[in-house]
């Protein structure tokens, strides 16, 4: 191969990474963006007093999900039922979005949980992702799951991994 061959390999192959990497960077950027305003609001809830916040941004049939301590609630009712649970069992629950992306009526949601755990040693701020399913305004959400290590919140907060909270 000559040389003026080899730089132009050199030129294209330099090219075409740095083309992937601008674009990569730039969507990572600008994620953000194209959420739809719910993703802030419900990030506002959460850091919020006010589990009725939490409960009025679900369609009438929305349905929440903890996988890390599996349960579910259905109705904007029972939603800021656990959403005032929370707030009795951690001082300062806070949700600090990363990430989101959105994909049709789906928007995926990059965070770190955080609080402290009453009667715990220590706070806890462990990564969450959380799926929300919206309604075909991206007005309301119709399903949350939220996916986040119930062990290494207990091992951030000192206690032992079979610690269950105390009885509402």
């Amino acid at each position: 191969m000559t040389t003026r061959a080899l730089r132009a390999i050199t030129v294209l192959t330099a090219t075409a990474v740095l083309g992937a990497t601008a674009s990569t960077a730039y969507a990572a950027q600008h994620t953000d963006r194209r959420a739809p305003g719910i993703v802030g609001a419900w990030a506002r809830a959460w850091n919020g007093t006010d589990p009725q916040a939490l409960g009025a941004l679900f369609t009438a049939d929305g349905v929440y999900t903890d996988e890390a301590v599996a349960v579910t609630f259905r109705g904007r009712k029972e939603i800021a039922g656990w959403k005032a649970r929370a707030d009795t069992l951690i001082d300062n629950v806070h949700v600090t979005v990363r990430t989101t992306r959105l994909d049709g009526e789906r928007v995926t949601v990059r965070a770190v949980y955080s609080g402290h755990l009453k009667g715990a040693p220590k706070p806890f701020a462990v990564p969450m992702t959380t799926v929300l399913d919206l309604d075909r305004n991206h007005c309301r959400i119709s399903s949350d799951k939220d996916h986040y290590s119930l062990a290494t919140v207990l091992a951030q907060s000192g206690l032992p991994a079979d610690w269950t909270p105390p009885a509402a």
